[in-house]
């Protein structure tokens, strides 16, 4: 009974020292900046989010060391897996600036859907990176809570993501976010450009702003302006406009392509209308965009003019109100601005000689 009781106490008093090494621990690791309560906090904040984007091919649960996806091989004839990753860019500044974090998770995933659908593909499920300085738990939870929702509305389960709290890498408050898509497509019905031949039509999709691209020189040109006032033009303040979501084309593409044949489609994003356009363009190959075709929006007339920015230049950095653009035939093209109301022929693709791959008519003096 004796030696029981002493054998007790020796486990209580070795407890009792492990406990107390641990809140050092815990507290050295608080003291350099690294909150795991915080954490552990984001973590149920953003779990009901998380978990509203599973569907019955997930098979693992939130907090696992790896996220499980089945995929059902039997309803599928030639299945090709495609992959990207990409990022919001700086326009996480505008968001640092106006403590407005729930938007910018939605934009990252529509940025990702939009690139993958450029070849047909379809999102199965997405994984998304974000740093941050110091851990917030409610500004994680609508950071996550942004992805999962843009999640939702694509059909696409948000499988899993790491959330690093990295003190002196990042300001407090601040963070950088990005995301990995994974999706599906047939063989035989991925879009690559192979077929588009001159006298092909270019539709295009507007844009509703800046989406995800453009924001370092947006931001210099608007470097002392107040993002909280009203501006006339834009009918809105310059923090909202800046913040207008990146839109993604899913459901009008795949609606789309239902009734025509697409033959290449190009999403606008880094490098503008300049660069994007001969992503898809087979060799011998060039496009004229005609800028009277569709609205060129009031934010970029407002930022040309104010940073005294050539247009061409613009061109090369931003959408200027294309977000997507469908390579089809002249036949096909007519069909689908008759489906689409919103849709505009913008162009066409022609022979290419000595010249550049997009020339852009029509924009302003």
């Amino acid at each position: 009974m004796k030696q029981g009781f002493v054998e007790g106490s020796l486990n209580e008093r070795q407890e009792q020292r492990a406990n107390v090494r641990q809140a050092e621990d815990a507290s050295a690791y608080s003291r350099a900046g690294v909150d795991i309560d915080a954490a552990a906090r984001a973590k149920e904040l953003m779990r009901q989010a998380v978990q509203s984007t599973f569907g019955a091919e997930v098979l693992t649960e939130l907090g696992g060391f790896s996220g499980l996806f089945a995929l059902d091989l039997g309803r599928l004839r030639q299945p090709v897996l495609v992959g990207s990753m990409d990022g919001v860019g700086t326009k996480l500044k505008v968001a640092f600036a106006l403590n407005r974090h729930h938007t910018v998770g939605a934009d990252l995933v529509a940025h990702c859907v939009n690139d993958i659908l450029t070849c047909g593909a379809r999102p199965l499920f997405f994984l998304d990176y974000l740093a941050v300085g110091e851990m917030r738990a409610e500004q994680v939870a609508a950071i996550v809570g942004g992805v999962a929702e843009g999640c939702r509305r694509t059909g696409c389960a948000l499988l899993g993501g790491e959330t690093a709290e990295m003190p002196g890498f990042y300001a407090p408050g601040e963070y950088d976010l990005a995301g990995c898509i994974v999706g599906l497509v047939e063989r035989d019905e991925m879009i690559d450009g192979h077929t588009i031949t001159a006298g092909d039509a270019l539709v295009g999709l507007p844009s509703l702003g800046l989406h995800t691209n453009g924001y370092s020189l947006a931001r210099r040109v608007f470097a002392d302006w107040d993002l909280h006032e009203p501006i006339p033009a834009l009918g809105r303040s310059l923090g909202d406009e800046l913040l207008q979501p990146h839109r993604c084309y899913a459901p009008v593409v795949n609606a789309l392509r239902k009734a025509i044949t697409i033959k290449g489609m190009a999403h606008i994003t880094g490098g503008g209308l300049l660069d994007n356009l001969p992503r898809v363009l087979p060799d011998g190959l060039a496009t004229r965009l005609d800028a009277q075709a569709w609205e060129l929006l009031p934010i970029f007339r407002l930022m040309q003019r104010a940073g005294q920015v050539d247009w061409q230049e613009m061109a090369r950095v931003f959408n200027l109100g294309l977000g997507y653009i469908i390579i089809c035939s002249p036949e096909d093209a007519g069909r689908a601005l008759q489906l689409l109301p919103e849709a505009r022929r913008v162009g066409q693709v022609i022979a290419r000689s000595a010249g550049p791959a997009v020339v852009v008519e029509g924009l302003p003096g």
